[in-house]
């Protein structure tokens, strides 16, 4: 959607006007940069910086963002190094000689310390209005004495647990509490306190609707909502008793549909229609905002009572972007500031124009936003209750105080914190005040009048191309915060409860064979509920798949590469187009919650995709011509393969496994677990709709340590690609290495195995992101993926820390069935695993501190989430893959000791770092020993072609899944070399 430039002009030449007013009183002191030359406090040098180099800034907020995590003035002055001594960074000669220290513990560096510590202090303060409700009160009397109103925001909304929620609703209660109690002394002020003849509340809180919920997730909008609406209902009541008012901020785009359902059927209650004292918040950077506004109108008409929509453009740019990106899903915000600000005009006039429906709050920066609803107001004579001007704290002084004495209400909006929690509110200032295209940065230079002041000109379509450069047609994960996406996938769930309990059979050269011996396959969230019955293959038919194979072996190795490539591609269309009934299938058969199903769907679809890209650009070869002698290097299939797939991820795994093989002229044998045969079977389905021809590919469910082992054995298999236990891997490696009997290769197996994964805490890392981290890491899918966090390792410093909020976290988890939206913890597989891992719990018990035991339900094979704490590095739950929701924390005294005990397993899987200490990022790149290691993220999840995933020592052999080595297993490489003279003559090339 591209916003056009708006065509009325009714309001423009007023706009121009008043602008220009506006504009004459906010700059007659002399300039930003003229005030920086004659005082050039570090406070302001640190602006300075930031507005010339693009390369300083990102280092400096960097440092910035990492500070209230520092300890001491020693640690302050490392990290200033470490950040800013980077090659890609130009310091400035100021800069330079206040780093050029040698050592954090000597004077010039704890000088150097000082000074950045302190110009930070001074720059918060400039955008938080105090530390303590004392230093807020403050701001606020200084504030109405200025003529000017205030809402409060308490900063540290991140709420990670259910503690911090409930903390979060009695922190604005006592707020609510305190500042209308302090209000009753306060002389009226007649421009902010009343208007219209109607009194206007003296205190006014913001609040983050999703702070009062630990688990707000839209996938789960009706749990979502009954469990955060409580507590709004309760602040609302509090708030009318003491007499405040109450705005709702607006946060990520993937929260804003659900947050304006909930308030929409909140204050359409009997108790709090009538309510005017209560607002919204609209953010203009995102393309649908004109169509929310419209909504609310609406909305608003039928209330009967107007609430107050406070207009802003938005904070979260780069982060909506950047996730954009990563998803590959449409940008949901303008590309292009002059789109935003035109669609910012646009939502200005529907807004005033519905006044009598909507009060307005239009909170800008910019001089001519801040004009054109001037004009508007004054062209249609709006009564002043029903808009008035907001700023931020810090931001847009001289604009505001232009405003005030023009005889608007100006509001300003003013966090208070500590200065940890508001870290991440002071970088998004920063970043506000220093980009390019910001008007506060635009009205400092010396830019002409009518460039700052014109209409604003959007380039046109300013969409960004989002894409994957590893895989460009990369399949998106669907967006459940959409209600359509949530609407089909609950159709798909009902669709396929009316297909349980099917038999699924082998399919062996193209047909579907009978067999003597069948298993139920079972919903483990309901054992007694079966999915569908599998008929296993016998040893008889093994042979007859086997031979199948080889017979069609010939032709199919001999189709073209390109031909093969896009049979994989129609498979991945019929995934893309099945996608909800596929994930349906697997919640039910193996209790995977939906979010985790559907993006194992779209890594299936990347599976096909990838590797038909990567084999046609193997199938071309590499010449190495020379004169008189042309050389091939090219590839020709291995042979028969047999996939043995695991049921942890039973869809993308053995699609991968399967289409690598097949796409590079195999063919090829799946035999999926027993636990997760139906799923596989559905793949199986796709495959044949997709046109793979007879004994190409065959399904072939069956026992593994009978029918499963002489398939390893088999003298005319090829390849064996297993994912699976340690155990089972190894014995498989040592079957395929004995030569069989008419057996004329060697086998090559190819074995991911698991892993016992650890991450690194330490204590520089933002905690927020690190206990979420490593909560979804351990817990997702009960704690059952090869890459799953088994191991948190956390250095001294922020280890009591730590384990509290990771406890509380896990704790607010919802445990349960499957196919329940709630449900972050479903069960395990099955009876076997659940004894298993509860043997193992009873180890953890008597060998360190048990901190968690989660309760579960009743029926089902549950085990919930477990923390054990102060583990040692040696002891069992320590060393041995549980693959179960059971993690260990083990405390570390420095850096050097974390990664030893990280490395200290015998496996090499994955591994995580939460980190602010580039040195200790370093460090990991080059000595943290896992095949996948991810920084300051979540350890699963991994994605392909993005990021390859396998591991070494004793969690596999072979090359990375989803990576450019993959196919090259299902391939033998060879040369041809020929002389081309004839007769001492030749072709030379090039020459006549």
């Amino acid at each position: 959607m591209v916003v056009q430039a708006s065509k009325n002009t009714t309001y423009e030449a007023k706009t121009q006007e008043i602008a220009k007013q506006l504009l004459a009183a906010t700059q007659e002191k002399r300039s930003f940069f003229a005030q920086l030359q004659d005082q050039m406090r570090w406070d302001d040098k640190i602006l300075d910086w930031a507005m010339s180099n693009p390369g300083l800034r990102v280092q400096l907020f960097r440092f910035i963002d990492c500070l209230p995590a520092l300890r001491s003035k020693p640690e302050i002055a490392r990290h200033l190094q470490e950040y800013l001594t980077v090659e890609e960074v130009e310091l400035p000669d100021a800069l330079k000689k206040l780093i050029g220290f040698s050592g954090g513990d000597s004077v010039p560096g704890q000088i150097a310390a000082t000074t950045v510590s302190t110009a930070v202090e001074t720059l918060a303060q400039k955008y938080i209005s105090g530390e303590n409700i004392k230093q807020a009160l403050k701001t606020i009397e200084r504030l109405r004495k200025d003529k000017m109103a205030f809402t409060m925001d308490l900063l540290g909304e991140a709420v990670i647990t259910e503690p911090e929620a409930q903390s979060y609703l009695e922190r604005y209660l006592d707020l609510m509490t305190q500042l209308t109690d302090v209000a009753k002394k306060w002389s009226k002020v007649p421009q902010i306190d009343e208007a219209d003849g109607e009194t206007i509340p003296q205190v006014q809180v913001s609040v983050k609707l999703t702070a009062f919920y630990s688990q707000f997730d839209p996938i789960d909008a009706e749990g979502s909502e009954a469990r955060v609406i409580d507590r709004i209902r309760t602040l609302l009541r509090h708030a009318k008793t003491v007499g405040a008012a109450v705005h709702f901020d607006m946060e990520q785009y993937h929260y804003k549909d659900l947050t304006l359902s909930i308030l929409k059927r909140l204050l359409m209650e009997e108790e709090f229609r009538s309510r005017t004292d209560i607002g919204v918040t609209l953010q203009a950077y995102l393309r649908d905002s004109k169509q929310d506004l419209q909504g609310l109108i609406d909305w608003a008409k039928e209330r009967e009572n107007p609430v107050t929509v406070r207009l802003v453009k938005g904070a979260y740019w780069d982060q909506e972007t950047i996730k954009a990106i990563q998803k590959h899903w449409p940008q949901p915000v303008y590309n292009d500031k002059a789109a935003t600000d035109v669609n910012f005009e646009q939502m200005t006039e529907l807004l005033l124009e519905n006044h009598e429906y909507l009060y307005a709050a239009i909170g800008s920066h910019n001089v001519r936003s801040q004009a054109h609803a001037i004009a508007i107001a004054q062209t249609l004579n709006i009564p002043r209750r029903r808009f008035e001007m907001q700023v931020l704290y810090g931001m847009g002084d001289k604009l505001a105080k232009a405003l005030v004495q023009q005889g608007y209400r100006v509001r300003v909006y003013c966090p208070y914190g500590d200065l940890l929690p508001g870290m991440a509110y002071l970088i998004r200032r920063l970043l506000e005040n220093t980009a390019n295209s910001s008007f506060v940065r635009q009205s400092q230079e010396d830019r002409p009048i009518e460039s700052l002041i014109g209409p604003p000109q959007p380039d046109g379509d300013e969409a960004i191309a989002i894409h994957n450069k590893a895989l460009p047609n990369a399949a998106p994960d669907r967006d459940y915060a959409k209600i359509k996406e949530r609407e089909e996938a609950a159709a798909a769930l009902a669709s396929v409860r009316q297909q349980l309990g099917k038999t699924y059979l082998p399919l062996i050269n193209g047909d579907r064979v009978n067999a003597t011996n069948t298993v139920n396959s079972v919903n483990p969230s309901n054992p007694t509920e079966v999915i569908g019955t599998i008929g296993l293959m016998s040893v008889e038919q093994a042979d007859q798949a086997i031979a199948a194979a080889k017979s069609a072996l010939t032709q199919w190795r001999t189709t073209p590469a390109g031909d093969r490539a896009n049979l994989l591609r129609k498979a991945g269309e019929l995934m893309e187009q099945r996608r909800h009934e596929l994930s349906a299938w697997m919640v039910l058969e193996v209790g995977k919650p939906l979010r985790e199903c559907d993006a194992e769907i779209s890594e299936g679809i990347d599976f096909c995709r990838y590797y038909a890209d990567e084999m046609e650009r193997l199938n071309s070869g590499v010449n190495y011509d020379v004169a008189g002698e042309t050389n091939r290097y090219h590839y020709q299939p291995r042979g028969i393969t047999v996939v043995i797939s695991p049921w942890n991820f039973p869809f993308a795994i053995p699609v991968g496994m399967t289409v690598a093989s097949l796409v590079a002229g195999n063919c090829t044998l799946l035999k999926p677990a027993e636990v997760s045969s139906v799923i596989a079977a559905k793949f199986a389905e796709i495959l044949v709709e997709a046109g793979i021809p007879s004994g190409v590919f065959q399904y072939v469910p069956c026992k593994g340590s009978s029918v499963g082992s002489h398939l390893v054995k088999h003298p005319d298999v090829n390849t064996i690609v297993f994912t699976g236990s340690q155990e089972v891997g190894c014995q498989i490696y040592a079957e395929a290495a004995i030569l069989q009997p008419g057996q004329k290769h060697l086998k090559k197996v190819i074995a991911e195995m698991g892993g016992k994964n650890a991450v690194i805490v330490d204590e520089s890392a933002d905690l927020d992101p690190a206990v979420a981290g490593v909560v979804q890491s351990a817990f997702g899918y009960s704690g059952q993926k090869c890459s799953a966090c088994s191991r948190v390792i956390v250095l001294e410093p922020v280890y009591e820390t730590f384990v509290n909020r990771l406890v509380e976290a896990t704790r607010s988890l919802n445990v349960g069935v499957a196919e329940q939206p709630s449900t972050q913890v479903g069960p395990v597989i099955d009876a076997n695993a659940r004894d298993r891992i509860q043997g193992y719990v009873a180890k953890g018990k008597a060998e360190a501190e048990l901190v968690l035991e989660m309760a579960v339900p009743e029926t089902g094979y549950f085990i919930g989430p477990t923390i054990f704490s102060n583990v040692k590095p040696d002891a069992a739950i320590a060393q041995e893959e549980i693959f179960g929701p059971v993690l260990s924390v083990i405390r570390a005294k420095d850096f050097d000791e974390a990664l030893e005990i990280a490395n200290g397993t015998n496996f090499a899987l994955t591994g995580g770092l939460y980190s602010r200490t580039p040195s200790h990022i370093d460090r990991a790149y080059a000595e943290f020993e896992v095949g996948n290691l991810y920084i300051n993220r979540g350890i699963t999840g991994a994605i392909v072609a993005r990021q390859p995933f396998g591991g070494f020592k004793l969690s596999g052999v072979g090359s990375k899944a989803g990576g450019p080595d993959y196919l090259l297993q299902f391939l033998e490489p060879r040369h041809v070399s020929e002389n081309v003279q004839r007769q001492g003559f030749a072709p030379i090339e090039g020459v006549d």
